[in-house]
């Protein structure tokens, strides 16, 4: 309060001084206790508010800063921010720190308290702008129970905020559509708000909402053909355009969608050696007609960056290169800026030494460069002869625009001619006074400047240190003056009216050091130095833009000019706060006032346009034969040219054109194939690289290796092959593991090859050690960071010492330096995934106790990179991290040959896994999780352990993973530890397992005898698969269907060549496929046939006779069959979802085919057949099958309307078998399915869920057994004889919120369920919590709540509670893993097509995270069996045709499951030696 007292008596204080040579200039100065904030002059007026955030007051003056006051409507040090409306010159607001806020609109005058439901977002502007209505304002707050858990919500008003009403929760920002004045939707109260996705807080699933009404009522607009888009991190209006920026999990690529009137939406295409990145792009100061961004082309986080300048047609839809390697900064600010007032006229920063920069980390040499024709070109700024560079706005050094003001064509700037720009201490300060055609130096040394009325009076002072000199002129600085302050001042700051109208001035400067630091706000009153007022003859028409003849040139049809001040004029025009109005004369119409038109681009000699596409030809035209017709040229005037059309060029009339343009020219009808061989005798490895959503381009990438070390690279799906790097022998491919363009390529020595844009380029890289030498991956990848690599290396392998052991390396900078993690290391990961919390420098690595490589493994963590570190846990076997969890599998310390699991959320406590109490293992040798997606972790505990006869039991978690209870005895697993267990990709709770029946039998070594279950409860319930009523042929089977014993019966994951070769596709929504038999038992694969499902698993039917190989394409409109391994030359397809199959022949000779395969989406029309020629033993092939030509058509979406009769989708409803409607899990989802008869393609890939049509009444299928409770004969659950009822009162110990429990029932409801009502088996009599009574009180009267809120807290609550989940399902790819590793079920690099609720808080599908040991049952022909899944030294790698399986990132896509061996014995598993060591 003291020092407050003491502000308010200086402000009071002013000191009146004369120059020494100009007694009419006046001046005084203000003492300020801190530096200034932020400052808002009111546009045409004196008033000026400056904020000093420190004390938390708002001060202002209404004189142009002679004299201050305090707002006193503000509560003493409440203001943390200041901000302005940008359209009304009135209004302003201050900001408090809470809900309380302020506004003003009468300049500051009075200022008024309002309310506000939340306090400001932390992560957007607060405010949101109407450009017609300052009345109209949108609120962007956010509501925090803590520092993790935030909730956005915006809010609005129509009134200036004398009312604010909720608009919307869960958004991430929201704009007007009339959120400049150059947009004026149809639409006056259109709000477009980015928001959180349907079931994921994700921001890969953010979506753009639109409402007219503020959200009362909302759509999603489709932002890309008929299609809406996921993924939306930004939105903003620019001049005459609002933007908006995607991005798909996979990449760090952008996708930019633009909008001219909120409307019609159009994906911005730039050329295609470029691409937007998060964190990369600016979007930068624009024209009314034209978006100009700037994209870096450095690495992301590199301290020097560079880009490139692009400009946009008038629509912002087609965008061209304007100028290379342009100057940045890190904080994304490019050395750009338009001269204001003047059309046309940009200055740019160039960085001269690009290659050294990027090559050899070397300073940037900065060049200044100019443009007169809107960036078409760029000239270098000169000054007496030699070329000048200017510091830009990377270098700011006043507040402001760096280099101009609306006074008309003075443009000022500090820098230095020569080769090079140098630091801003060496540098001058320069001035033109013809926008920058020339310049001429105003002062040596740096100074600050400024322009006052409309450029007649130019003010500066010194800014390389302390001075008492303002120097000023009145002659566009070709004559300077002087006037002494008195006292030697550090200029901060100088400033005027933004419209450089007025002749006072504002500085701030600050006087001594450290505690004697003080600030000074100095006005400076110019209206004295001339007397005189300029009249008629002061002026002259002064032309804006001149070309190189010196003549006035045209741009937008039209020649710009000024009436301006003449320099030499002795008067003032002292007309404040009115601006020179440009003037315009209009112009014939060159080539340069055209654009190309809508889906158009320029040809490569820039001189004409051409279609982007197929052209939409007229109706009446092409027919009869002809060739040709009239149609448009490709050009258009750009809009808002005013040129003279009939005095110039018209290239937009219309120009005869070739009718096999048309977009409506048929589909072959046929489909196509393409061979190619290889001299080599396997494929070792193929790796697709998937586009994402928001990638550019249309490409089908895939890289190839074969036994021969080759390396082969395909752009258009195997159509054609090229041999990339021929001269290194490449042992090992690795995909990034989360970023779907980057690939290394793995030498034998300390050389890695690799490309981060899908093999267009291929660089290298050192690093410090050869690969390692034990079974594990050589590469650790960071989910976020995408430079950040581990390399565990091989160290003394080849020395005397006989100490070969691995060492972990870190790199920030993909290779650039490498500094050590930890030695003796097995293998090192980064943890940090999305939601976990952790930080992101969080590395674990398993070490070697005392550094001895044969002792036992402990458990390590940092997140200092190993700086510091702690010890987790000792004598471990392996850890492995899923979505939300983190399992360590370590040895029991009371007995070490069993295994005990712990596991985590977080990365800093475990916890361990307790099972059911009926659940007996003496010896727990062997686990493998197989993760259910759907809320709840599916545990198979090996029972059985004989060699070849193993089985186990699958026991069931509650949502947060603490409670287990037995789902199902008896269920196959193999040596390897592979589980048949699989469940069904983009369906919730459907899952498939093989039992085996004779487990008594399998003790003794009597063959298995398999019997296959599904559940559609996820778990609850299992259930024989209902057979077919007649086989492929049409034929009745030997057994009775309707008899349970004759069912059907699929070979599972124990058995497949590749074991991620799955039943399901997650874009294929409700479709399985698999090979089988009909009968009580399942039979020998051979005698298999082929067998189809469209409802996900409830009916099934069989396709084919014979053991058949299938992909889905097109998103599962297309499937294509081939015979597994068998000599053929056809392969079969079925365009109706297997009603009917087709047969076509690829090959006039027999192959065998070993695999086929598609994208990782299953999304394109291609397939690759892998194979060899029966009749080849020296060569492998390859061929591409290409349906594109079958249809032509893409389906037409209506997501708004899906009942709409022009819509090629119907609504599907997927249930349980025994339900009598469409309920599961208490709900009934509605999935877009195309229709079997509609003739068009699905193309880009769509969000499969529609929506949750309604909440169900619970049914028995909703609810399992509790704990210590079974299923019984009758199907109810039955306590377990001998054991107690579980202990409900735990929950209060567990969730210090609830107030009661219910008493055990036998029943508890399935994790996924959102069932309402009904058979509420898990109710019954309630019991407070101890110490609650008062609340269990008061809570029994208020009511319960339901319908979709109640689907959130009981689906997505408990696991943001519960663990902050990653992303697992999505994008976790483990790589290459082997024996002694825990491997995870392998994710989408796209979509994984899960049902959005389940996907996210879940870890793998279908299979697998082995946390499993076999202590010591398996031998060495154990691992050689399994080592081509991931990796190592022997057996590394496997071939089409032979028995071990290889990896694919096909397979990874679908979230094939990796399994992989915890081994607490390695030694008998190495096998016998191999060549091939990564």
């Amino acid at each position: 309060m003291m020092l407050l007292s003491l502000v308010l008596q200086l402000l009071c204080f002013s000191i009146l001084a004369t120059a020494r040579d100009k007694p009419d200039i006046k001046y005084s100065k203000t003492p300020f206790p801190n530096a200034a904030a932020n400052l808002y002059y009111f546009e045409d007026s004196d008033v000026i508010l400056i904020h000093d955030r420190a004390a938390g007051v708002v001060l202002r003056s209404d004189d142009s800063g002679d004299k201050w006051g305090r707002v006193e409507d503000v509560d003493e040090g409440a203001a943390v921010g200041l901000a302005a409306h940008p359209y009304d010159k009135s209004v302003a607001y201050i900001l408090g720190r809470g809900t309380t806020h302020w506004i003003t609109q009468d300049k500051g005058k009075t200022w008024r308290k309002f309310e506000t439901g939340a306090p400001p977002s932390l992560f957007r502007q607060p405010f949101g702008f109407h450009a017609g209505d300052s009345n109209k304002v949108l609120f962007h707050g956010q509501h925090c129970e803590s520092i993790l858990q935030c909730e956005e919500i915006t809010y609005y008003t129509v009134d200036a905020f004398k009312t604010v009403e909720k608009m919307r929760s869960d958004t991430r920002g929201c704009t007007f559509a009339r959120g400049t004045p150059l947009l004026k939707p149809s639409e006056d109260d259109r709000v477009i708000c980015v928001v959180k996705g349907r079931y994921s807080g994700w921001r890969t699933d953010n979506r753009i909402m639109v409402s007219d009404n503020y959200f009362k009522d909302e759509i999603e607009p489709y932002l890309e053909g008929d299609r809406t888009v996921k993924g939306i991190i930004n939105i903003a209006a620019v001049k005459a355009f609002i933007v908006a920026a995607a991005k798909a999990e996979g990449t760090d690529e952008l996708a930019m969608y633009v909008t001219t009137d909120a409307h019609s939406w159009h994906r911005a295409v730039f050329p295609s050696d470029h691409r937007l990145e998060e964190d990369a792009y600016t979007v930068l100061e624009s024209t009314n007609y034209s978006i100009q961004v700037d994209v870096m082309t450095s690495p992301v986080r590199d301290p020097r960056p560079m880009g490139v300048l692009f400009s946009s047609n008038s629509n912002g839809t087609y965008f061209t290169r304007n100028i290379e390697h342009t100057n940045r900064n890190i904080h994304g600010i490019v050395d750009f800026e338009k001269v204001q007032g003047i059309q046309g006229i940009v200055l740019t920063n160039v960085v001269d030494n690009w290659e050294d920069v990027l090559k050899f980390g070397k300073d940037k040499k900065v060049m200044s460069r100019i443009s007169f024709d809107d960036g078409r070109t760029f000239k270098p700024l000169s000054a007496d002869g030699k070329d000048l560079h200017l510091h830009s706005v990377t270098d700011i050094a006043n507040v402001g625009r760096v280099f101009s003001s609306p006074a008309p064509g003075i443009v000022m700037g500090v820098g230095n001619t020569g080769e090079h720009l140098k630091n801003y201490d060496e540098c001058d300060t320069w001035i033109s006074d013809d926008a920058g055609v020339t310049w001429r130096r105003a002062f040596k040394e740096a100074h600050k400047y400024e322009f006052g009325d409309q450029g007649a009076i130019l003010v500066a002072i010194y800014d390389e240190g302390p001075t008492d000199t303002i120097s000023y002129s009145t002659d566009h600085g070709t004559e300077w003056h002087e006037f002494d302050l008195g006292e030697k001042v550090k200029a901060k700051f100088l400033t005027t009216t933004p419209d450089s109208t007025s002749l006072k001035f504002t500085l701030l400067a600050s006087q001594g050091g450290g505690a004697d630091l003080e600030y000074f706000l100095y006005f400076l009153n110019f209206e004295d130095v001339l007397d005189k007022r300029c009249e008629k003859d002061d002026f002259e028409k002064w032309y804006a833009r001149l070309d190189e003849k010196g003549e006035p040139d045209c741009l937008m049809g039209h020649k710009q000019y000024y009436m301006r001040r003449k320099a030499r004029a002795k008067c003032f025009i002292d007309k404040e706060y009115k601006e020179s109005e440009p003037q315009y004369e209009p112009c014939a119409c060159t080539e340069e006032d055209y654009e190309c038109d809508y889906n158009y681009i320029r040809s490569e000699d820039k001189k004409s346009c051409v279609p982007a596409g197929k052209v939409t030809i007229p109706q009446d035209e092409c027919k009869n034969g002809k060739d040709t017709y009239m149609g448009n040229s490709g050009f258009r005037l750009i809009p808002g040219n005013d040129c003279i059309r009939n005095k110039g060029v018209e290239l937009d009339k219309d120009i005869e054109r070739p009718c096999d343009e048309s977009n409506k020219a048929p589909a072959s009808g046929t489909i196509s194939h393409t061979i190619n061989s290889f001299k080599a005798n396997l494929f070792r490895e193929y790796y697709y690289f998937e586009r994402t959503e928001s990638s550019h381009g249309d490409d089908e990438t895939i890289v190839m290796r074969t036994d021969e070390q080759k390396i082969y690279l395909t752009k258009d799906h195997g159509k054609t092959w090229e041999q990339i790097l021929k001269d290194e022998e490449i042992i090992a491919i690795y995909p990034h593991q989360y970023f779907n363009d980057a690939v290394y390529f793995l030498t034998s020595g300390k050389k890695v090859w690799y490309s981060t844009n899908r093999g267009d380029n291929v660089r290298h890289f050192e690093t410090k050690a050869e690969p390692t030498h034990d079974r594990l991956p050589t590469i650790g990848f960071h989910p976020d960071n995408k430079d950040w690599l581990i390399w565990t290396g091989a160290v003394d392998c080849g020395s005397s010492k006989g100490d070969c052991h691995s060492v972990a390396y870190i790199t920030e900078d993909r290779g650039g330096e490498w500094r050590t993690l930890l030695r003796y290391v097995r293998k090192c990961e980064f943890i940090k995934k999305e939601g976990r919390g952790a930080s992101e420098k969080l590395v674990y690595c398993e070490q070697y106790e005392d550094e001895k490589p044969h002792g036992p493994l402990q458990l390590r963590s940092s997140d200092s990179w190993f700086d510091k570190s702690e010890l987790k846990f000792k004598n471990i076997v392996d850890f492995a991290t899923m979505s939300e969890f983190i399992i360590v599998a370590a040895r029991d310390q009371e007995d070490e040959n069993s295994l005990r699991v712990d596991a985590s959320v977080d990365g800093k406590t475990f916890a361990a896994a307790e099972f059911p109490s009926n659940f007996h293992v003496p010896v727990q040798i062997a686990y493998t999780v197989l993760d259910s997606s759907t809320h709840a972790v599916f545990l198979h505990v090996t029972v059985g352990s004989r060699e070849e006869f193993e089985y186990g039991s699958i026991i069931k978690s509650n949502s947060n993973g603490t409670s287990y209870v037995l789902s199902l005895n008896g269920v196959n697993r193999n040596t390897q530890g592979y589980v048949d267990f699989e469940k069904m990709l983009g369906i919730e709770g459907v899952a498939i397992v093989n039992v085996v029946e004779n487990v008594e039998e399998a003790e003794r070594g009597v063959e298995k005898k398999l019997r296959t279950m599904i559940t559609h409860n996820d778990g609850a319930e299992w259930a024989p698969i209902r057979a077919p009523q007649k086989d492929a042929e049409g034929q009745d089977y030997d057994c009775n269907v309707n008899d349970e014993k004759c069912s059907l019966h699929l070979h599972g994951y124990t058995e497949r060549r590749d074991p991620r070769n799955t039943f399901s596709s997650p874009s294929a929504v409700g479709l399985m496929m698999g090979v089988g038999n009909v009968g009580q038992f399942l039979k020998r694969k051979a005698d298999a046939d082929t067998f189809i499902t469209r409802d996900g698993g409830v009916e099934w039917h069989s396709v084919k006779k014979g053991n058949y190989m299938w992909e889905y394409g097109d998103q599962g409109s297309i499937i294509v069959i081939v015979e597994d391994n068998v000599a053929t030359d056809v392969v079969y397809y079925t365009l109706d979802e297997g009603a009917t199959w087709t047969a076509y022949k690829f090959a006039d000779s027999k192959m065998k085919i070993s695999e086929i395969s598609t994208v990782p989406s299953d999304s394109s029309r291609n397939f690759l057949l892998w194979g060899q020629d029966v009749s080849s033993g020296s060569e492998i092939s390859t061929i591409n099958l290409d349906f594109t030509g079958l249809r032509d058509r893409q389906c037409v979406l209506n997501d708004q309307n899906p009942e709409d009769e022009g819509d090629d989708y119907v609504l599907w409803e997927p249930k349980h078998p025994l339900s009598e409607d469409n309920c599961l899990f208490g709900h009934v989802a509605q999935y877009h399915r195309k229709k079997v008869d509609a003739d068009c393609f699905n193309g880009r890939r769509y969000e499969s869920l529609h929506s949750i049509a309604k909440n169900c009444s619970c049914t028995r299928q909703d609810f399992e057994c509790d704990y210590n409770y079974e299923r019984a004969t009758d199907g109810s659950c039955q306590l377990v004889p001998g054991l107690p009822m579980p202990d409900h009162s735990q929950q209060c110990e567990d969730n210090k919120n609830q107030n009661f429990y219910y008493k055990p029932t036998g029943y508890r409801r399935i994790p996924l369920t959102t069932c309402q009502g009904g058979r509420e088996l898990d109710i019954s009599e309630k019991v407070e919590c101890p110490d609650r009574g008062d609340e269990f009180r008061k809570e029994e009267g208020k009511k319960g709540i339901g319908g979709f809120w109640l689907f959130i807290l009981v689906v997505v609550l408990p696991f943001t509670v519960a663990g902050s989940v990653g992303y697992w399902v999505y994008n976790h790819w483990d790589g290459r893993m082997k024996v002694g590793s825990i491997r995870l079920g392998a994710p989408s690099s796209s979509s994984s097509g899960e049902s959005p609720w389940i996907k996210y808080p879940v870890a793998a599908v279908a299979a697998v995270v082995a946390v499993m040991a076999a202590v010591p049952l398996l031998v060495s022909s154990a691992w050689r069996s399994i080592s081509g899944l991931w990796g190592g030294s022997r057996g590394r790698y496997s071939g089409l045709g032979t028995p071990r399986t290889y990896t694919t990132r096909n397979s990874f896509a679908r979230g094939r499951g990796d399994y992989a061996v915890v081994d607490p014995d390695e030694d008998e598993l190495l096998g016998e030696d191999d060549d091939e060591e990564v």
